[in-house]
């Protein structure tokens, strides 16, 4: 049986490079097409909504903004989960972590193969609500892209392009 995959894109797009996640669903899904084992879905702002999510997907990579790794703007890392486990302290509900979800999901007997992919941000808290990747993150979206098409060809899935 086919693995079903989420491809689960997270960040306001209000706060710049905090977009970056439905970014790169937008270019996804503009230029893919996916079989029916895949979605590509923009969830917003990370949260306990993700467990509905959870629960329908065999593997999940969560694509985020990521910031404080010590690497120039636009950087790709890819990470486990539990990688980002310690990164900043919990403070309420609007700090939700992947790792805080994937605990949830557990807890109700859900357990998703789970993976990490993110770009190191060069603004992700303007004075000012901005819709807009900044010049070092845009520029990472097309190698982004890349690496998720590389990710599901694991699974022996094909991806095809779009008609234009």
């Amino acid at each position: 049986m086919e693995k079903r995959i989420g491809i689960l894109c997270v960040g306001n797009i209000l706060l710049m490079d905090e977009g970056f996640g439905p970014r790169i669903a937008q270019e996804l899904t503009a230029t893919y097409t996916f079989p029916n084992n895949v979605e590509v879905l923009d969830r917003g702002t990370m949260g306990m909504a993700l467990l509905a999510d959870l629960k329908r997907f065999d593997v999940i990579l969560l694509v985020d903004a990521v910031d404080n790794t010590g690497t120039p703007p636009g950087t790709v890392l890819t990470y486990l989960p539990e990688d980002m486990a310690d990164y900043e302290a919990f403070h309420g509900a609007h700090d939700t972590r992947f790792i805080d979800v994937l605990q949830a999901a557990e807890l109700l007997g859900c357990t998703p193969e789970a993976h990490c992919l993110g770009v190191q941000v060069l603004n992700m808290a303007p004075p000012d609500f901005t819709i807009g990747l900044t010049p070092p993150v845009e520029e990472a979206v097309p190698f982004v892209i890349q690496c998720i098409l590389g990710f599901i060809e694991r699974y022996k899935i094909e991806v095809k392009k779009s008609k234009e």
